[in-house]
């Protein structure tokens, strides 16, 4: 399998049947969790530089707040709609020194053992990711969750306050 093809195969046989499960919906590489009066979203980007031998990619990740959200039904959220943003190291506990990858996101080639890189990924998003994302419940939930972060929490409470949420 080119590196390509081992991407579309973590895609397809674990990330979207486990977001799926986890109550995400998508479209393309965007999956949104509704969550009352935000949504959690999750967003593979692939770098521009990738070809079929070699595939870096990152997941950026935040809140959308349902008072901003492009969509006029308020049923989903986009990449564009994100109030804060985050990657997915921020949940890691070694965001630096992962076997797959570094401080920049993933990256996958042609001689990448899938199953180990599957087995790093499940750990990744079964152990850090969904149980991170699943922290804040309610707005006063993610002004805490996001306090960490002094610009992200910041914006986040200035949007909130914008829209008198």
């Amino acid at each position: 399998m080119t590196a390509k093809e081992k991407q579309t195969e973590f895609i397809k046989s674990y990330l979207k049947p486990t977001l799926k499960q986890n109550g995400y919906q998508t479209s393309g590489q965007t999956w949104w969790k509704d969550k009352g009066d935000f949504f959690s979203v999750i967003n593979l980007q692939n770098y521009s530089w990738n070809s079929k031998d070699n595939v870096d990619f990152r997941f950026n990740i935040g809140i959308a707040l349902k008072a901003t959200v492009k969509d006029e039904q308020k049923k989903k959220a986009t990449y564009f709609d994100l109030t804060t943003h985050l990657d997915e190291g921020t949940f890691l506990p070694d965001r630096i020194n992962r076997k797959f990858g570094n401080n920049q996101g993933y990256s996958i080639k042609d001689n990448t053992n899938f199953e180990e890189f599957l087995k790093a990924m499940m750990m990744d998003f079964e152990t850090y990711i969904l149980p991170g994302l699943e922290e804040p419940k309610t707005l006063a939930d993610c002004i805490k969750f996001y306090e960490r972060f002094p610009f992200w929490g910041e914006n986040l409470k200035r949007v909130i306050a914008e829209n008198k949420l």
